[in-house]
């Protein structure tokens, strides 16, 4: 079951980080005691990819300041390893969301049930960029590193409620709805901080834990 993510001409999502899911009452029992061995090539080459995300990150730091800009090409390379890592997060030990094997591309991918998407900033505040990745995330980030483990996304209060779902899953072959939409709020919360930490929006994330498989949206007048 896949749905568009939200994107009419009256329903807008609320801020420019968007992550959605979509949640699937036949998960496999099983296949999650695997999954981590499935996921090795992911793991892989995520590793390499993010290298090249910090290389990009220094490269946009220099360019908003002296331009107000992040360069577009540089800026589709990081969403879309943010997009890669949210997918594989999604499929592994981040969520146990799906049991569908995550594609290996840096695209939009809007058939796999799990979905990344940052809006591109025209211009960005060339002061901000040298305080709010280190200073102004602070307090975020914190809260980051105790909802998802930091940057695994697979750790801290998101890795407790995997490891009950998966045993959900062994026992009753069922996720609890309400751990999932919970577990996807979480990792909702850590997007829209590692979008603020890695320069690519001047919204300052919300102190607030929007749960479930959608993004809360606003309506237009």
């Amino acid at each position: 079951m896949t749905s568009a993510p939200v994107s009419s001409a009256t329903d807008r999502p609320i801020g420019p980080v968007t992550v959605e899911a979509d949640y699937d009452p036949a998960l496999s029992r099983w296949l999650w005691l695997v999954k981590w061995l499935l996921a090795l090539p992911h793991y892989l080459v995520l590793a390499l990819l993010f290298v090249g995300f910090a290389v990009v990150w220094v490269i946009a730091l220099f360019a908003i300041l002296f331009t107000a800009r992040f360069p577009r090409v540089l800026f589709d390379y990081n969403l879309g390893v943010l997009r890669w890592a949210w997918r594989v997060t999604y499929y592994t030990y981040g969520s146990l969301g799906t049991d569908r094997y995550p594609p290996f591309t840096l695209g939009p991918a809007p058939d796999y049930p799990a979905r990344l998407d940052i809006a591109y900033p025209q211009r960005l505040s060339r002061g901000l960029v040298l305080v709010k990745w280190w200073l102004l995330v602070l307090p975020q980030a914190l809260l980051v590193s105790m909802m998802v483990g930091g940057t695994s996304w697979a750790g801290g209060v998101a890795g407790l409620l995997v490891f009950y779902a998966g045993v959900a899953l062994l026992f009753t072959g069922g996720y609890p709805r309400g751990m999932y939409d919970f577990n996807v709020g979480l990792h909702r919360y850590a997007a829209r901080v590692t979008a603020y930490s890695a320069l690519m929006t001047d919204v300052y994330p919300p102190f607030r834990l929007d749960q479930g498989g959608r993004e809360p949206a606003r309506t237009a007048l």
